[in-house]
């Protein structure tokens, strides 16, 4: 049955307001796209980041990266995490290209600058950080810009019903009829796109925010244990 209304609602509307809700539809479609990625995403990501701190903290030593990305799989908390290996293989190896990059960190060589790696692991977690922030600004835009397009097809449909009045000369529902529909249907139309938008956006901000605060300690905690172990 509602479905029904709704079909007969759209059968009302003029071309405008159909222009309108496809290109609601649209945003709509393209965001709910967006939201059921980024869920899956950051529901794999605090999981494996949860097994990547196990595995680290397990053992006194450094834990090879090829291991924990086999046990933890390929997160941003990894590749920041080999980003501060490989500069602790370069700075242990003495620029050596002959020394593999286990026997480095195992060779009892003397840390040269621990703040040189920190920077590299900070490098890293930003360019993670710009991955997650991906299509985001699409999920912003929905958001901001939905209701306006919906108040759009509202005036519109508004400025039909007065002219469908005027034609008519004598007010009656049927006259009218049309352009309200036109402004109910953009404006439910409006505001369905850009409540889950904003509510996703909101929503993936704070778990991108809470990752790099994540990343940003896991830095200074990798730093201190190499300065412990090779100073």
């Amino acid at each position: 049955m509602p479905a029904t209304r709704l079909g007969l609602l759209i059968e009302q509307t003029g071309w405008v307001a159909r222009c309108v809700l496809l290109i609601l539809f649209i945003l709509s479609l393209v965001s709910w796209a967006i939201i059921f990625q980024k869920s899956g995403v950051f529901r794999r990501i605090d999981a494996q980041t949860a097994r990547f701190l196990q595995l680290f903290r397990s053992g006194r030593g450094l834990p090879d990266p090829n291991t924990l990305r086999v046990g933890a799989g390929s997160i941003p908390m990894v590749t920041v995490y080999e980003a501060g290996y490989r500069e602790l293989e370069a700075q242990l190896s003495g620029g050596n290209p002959r020394m593999p990059g286990a026997a480095a960190a195992s060779s009892g060589g003397k840390l040269k600058n621990p703040r040189a790696i920190g920077v590299q692991m900070q490098v890293a977690a930003a360019e993670e950080v710009r991955g997650l922030e991906k299509w985001m600004s699409w999920l912003a835009t929905t958001g901001s810009v939905s209701p306006f397009i919906g108040l759009f097809g509202t005036v519109w449909g508004v400025m039909d019903a007065f002219a469908g009045l005027g034609d008519a000369g004598a007010a009656s529902l049927r006259a009218v009829a049309p352009g309200i529909a036109e402004a109910l249907i953009t404006t439910a139309a409006g505001l369905f796109a850009a409540i889950p938008a904003v509510i996703a956006y909101n929503t993936y901000v704070a778990k991108i925010r809470g990752l790099a605060a994540r990343m940003e300690n896991f830095s200074a905690e990798f730093v201190s244990k190499i300065e412990t172990l090779y100073s």
